[in-house]
């Protein structure tokens, strides 16, 4: 006779999978208190400011926003104010991609410096940082005189004046672009390395196209902290009206001397960087945002 056969026991039934503990929930008295505390101090700090500007501006009237916006002295700070940030954004495109990838990719004795050195122009004052530039790129400087002689203008000039708002924004896309970098690994360039690609193809075909949402809003961060940099370029660039005034100088000045149209000029800074960063987050794939 046959003998009977019977099924393998199940591995579930011996070793049951380990029941996992419900994660906990906090009263809805804390969420509530949280959310009031995050909103009311992005009010407070953010929105109450700008609703104020905006309502001012509407109050004095499209023609006065038209006049003031559009006058000659704004359109040359309009002009001047895009080459300093297009230099400088391009300054630190260049090197913030350069130093994530020696952060991410080498290992090198004084790395940790290195890496520590890139934060430092958020904990020095911007003015300090105009002084020094000054101090070494001005006539008296160490470099000044021979730049000079050379026939390169660096202070009181639009070069000394994107060097001042490149050092401020310094961090901005090396810290967008680190991290990603270090998330995706080397796995795809070593293998395109085996296949014979070279540096150049490499950074092109991999390297380029994993990092270009990163290294996007990098740049849109930068461009709107240059936009809106103030006491590096008033050190360095003089402030003389229609020759070295950015938008954010003749702001300045139009508050000082209590003249018309600090805020209508404030209102385009504002709805440049707001454009830019709205751009961006819009054109992001949903996966990435």
């Amino acid at each position: 006779m046959a003998r009977p056969t019977t099924a393998p026991p199940d591995v579930a039934t011996i070793f049951p999978p380990p029941a996992t503990a419900p994660k906990p929930r906090r009263p809805s008295w804390v969420r509530l208190t949280l959310r009031t505390v995050a909103v009311g101090y992005l009010l407070a700090l953010v929105l109450a400011p700008v609703v104020v500007v905006f309502t001012r501006t509407i109050q004095a009237g499209l023609g006065t926003f038209w006049d003031t916006v559009t006058s000659p002295d704004a359109l040359h700070a309009y002009q001047l104010t895009a080459q300093v940030v297009g230099l400088a954004v391009l300054f630190n495109t260049v090197f913030g991609v350069g130093a994530a990838l020696l952060l991410a990719r080498y290992r090198f004795p004084g790395k940790r410096l290195f890496d520590l050195f890139i934060d430092l122009p958020i904990a020095i004052s911007p003015i300090i940082v105009g002084l020094a530039l000054v101090l070494a790129y001005g006539t008296q400087g160490w470099f000044g005189g021979a730049l000079t002689s050379a026939g390169v203008e660096v202070i009181y000039a639009p070069l000394g004046m994107a060097a001042a708002t490149a050092f401020v924004s310094l961090p901005l896309v090396v810290r967008e672009v680190t991290p990603v970098l270090l998330e995706v690994g080397t796995d795809q360039e070593q293998a395109a390395t085996s296949l014979g690609a070279s540096a150049v193809q490499r950074f092109w075909r991999i390297t380029l196209p994993t990092i270009r949402w990163a290294l996007a809003y990098g740049v849109v961060l930068t461009t709107a902290r240059a936009l809106g940099e103030f006491g590096a370029i008033k050190v360095v660039s003089g402030n003389i009206i229609g020759q070295t005034q950015t938008v954010t100088l003749l702001v300045d000045e139009r508050a000082e001397q209590l003249e018309q149209g600090d805020l209508q000029l404030s209102i385009v800074l504002i709805l440049v960087s707001v454009l830019c960063i709205t751009v961006v987050s819009l054109l992001r794939p949903r996966e990435e945002r």
